[in-house]
């Protein structure tokens, strides 16, 4: 998707397909899925689906919630993005199903290589598993990994994939601070 070994400074990062593409998603985003009703999550999902986007049943993404590009989103069921969510998908963005994405969180699947000479564009998929809550304002990086039953506490950073399940982490940079109960989830 990324067009490699381009100057940024003189040319376009990606093909004119797909900035045709987010064009005519942003000109719907703004007409019909921004503007549609809180309670309309089916219509938004439809409008998602449209554009290319794998999702699930009883999904609810409000109006507020910006997604750039559809085709690279992949939502399990009963999953819920919150108004003013970024789901940044130069890559695939992998939603495990009773995932929660609170106000603010910033999923950031793209980047610049700062070791290039013109900060060459780069771009990983970001996998969240099953009943994951990324809290208010926590920022996840490209390249992640969340495991199941994660819980990202509100504005923390998230730089390297998560190892272990059913914990809470938190901070700048996160850092485990506590372990959930399964069975209370479940």
């Amino acid at each position: 998707m990324i067009i490699q070994n381009s100057d940024p400074y003189t040319g376009p990062s990606f093909s004119l397909k797909n900035r045709l593409l987010r064009l005519v998603w942003n000109f719907f985003y703004i007409l019909f899925f921004r503007t549609s009703p809180r309670p309309l999550h089916k219509w938004r999902a439809l409008l998602l689906k449209l554009f290319g986007a794998k999702i699930g049943q009883g999904v609810h993404i409000y109006p507020g919630a910006k997604i750039w590009a559809p085709w690279n989103l992949v939502a399990g069921d009963f999953i819920g993005i919150a108004d003013g969510a970024i789901i940044y998908n130069m890559d695939i963005i992998q939603i495990g199903s009773y995932t929660v994405i609170s106000q603010g969180a910033h999923l950031c699947g793209g980047s610049h290589n700062y070791n290039s000479p013109n900060f060459q564009l780069i771009a990983k998929p970001i996998i969240l598993g099953e009943h994951v809550w990324i809290c208010a304002e926590a920022f996840i990086s490209l390249g992640v990994s969340i495991p199941d039953g994660v819980v990202i506490g509100a504005r923390s950073l998230i730089t390297k994939p998560v190892s272990e399940s059913w914990v809470v982490y938190a901070g700048n940079p996160a850092r485990q601070i506590s372990r959930r109960n399964r069975t209370s989830t479940l």
